[in-house]
């Protein structure tokens, strides 16, 4: 009474079959979280074989069979190879646990962006900008072009909207807080040196910061509207809704750069 007994079959047969579907599933969710795997290398020479290699593009869709680059992959290999072979100079993920690619990589991206900043200060100078109005518009886009192309990837990759906005306000928030203090400290601490007071002229810069806090206000809002439960997030969404948002930031940073020009050519009086 109440034990278990053994029934009139006594063997279990359990066949097990590939699920097709589900594994081509599984093999594409391990191709997008193995990404970092795929960027790590352990040799300079496995960098630069991967830099001056045409390879196809791998965000197409997949066929299960190898694709040959097409004529696009070219053209944009043959504009890159350049970068592609510069930072393939920089030390492998495996030295170091990944330090000197580090700091390496920072070093370079730092002397890139001081030397954008000169090339645009003097194409501003070429065709008559003054230095405020080259600042907003070249010097601004140039630095700020490897954070946009960082924020995509994380948009793509990420299942939230963290990592791609929080790379925008973290990136902000050294180049002000980073930036602008240890370049003022370091210039004050010379001056003193020097026994000289160290004073910069501040110029519009209380007009374009007040109008960078507006629009980023607006920015803010625009954000927190797309938690609404018909849109789903700060990110995607229905194409009417992103097409809305992308028009309305970009209006946002044109409208930025046109208020900020006339100001400075004393179209429009500033404070």
């Amino acid at each position: 009474m109440g034990k278990p007994v053994l029934g009139e079959h006594s063997k279990l047969e359990v066949i097990i079959e590939e699920s097709y579907e589900f594994k081509s599933t599984v093999d594409k969710l391990i191709k997008k979280t193995n990404l970092a795997l795929v960027v790590g290398t352990n040799s300079w020479r496995d960098q630069f074989m991967e830099a001056i290699t045409v390879s196809a593009d791998e965000d197409e869709e997949d066929t299960g069979e190898e694709r040959l680059p097409s004529c696009f992959d070219y053209v944009m290999h043959f504009l890159t190879v350049f970068w592609k072979v510069l930072f393939a100079c920089v030390p492998p993920t495996d030295y170091l646990n990944g330090w000197a690619c580090f700091f390496i990589s920072i070093v370079i991206i730092g002397v890139l962006t001081a030397v954008i900043g000169d090339l645009a200060s003097h194409f501003g100078c070429t065709i008559g900008l003054k230095d405020s109005v080259t600042a907003v518009v070249f010097v601004a886009l140039g630095t700020s072009v490897p954070d946009t192309f960082a924020s995509k990837v994380s948009a793509v990759q990420d299942t939230y909207a963290d990592a791609s906005i929080g790379n925008v306000t973290g990136s902000n928030a050294v180049n002000v807080f980073l930036g602008i203090g240890m370049a003022w400290s370091v210039a004050a601490i010379y001056w003193h040196m020097k026994g000289k007071p160290f004073v910069v002229e501040a110029g519009s810069l209380a007009f374009s910061v007040t109008l960078f806090t507006i629009f980023a206000f607006l920015a803010i809002s625009v954000l927190l509207y797309r938690r609404r439960a018909h849109i789903g997030g700060e990110l995607g969404g229905p194409r009417g809704h992103r097409l809305a948002t992308s028009a309305i930031f970009f209006s946002l940073w044109f409208l930025y750069i046109l208020f900020s020009s006339l100001e400075a050519y004393c179209h429009i009086e500033g404070f």
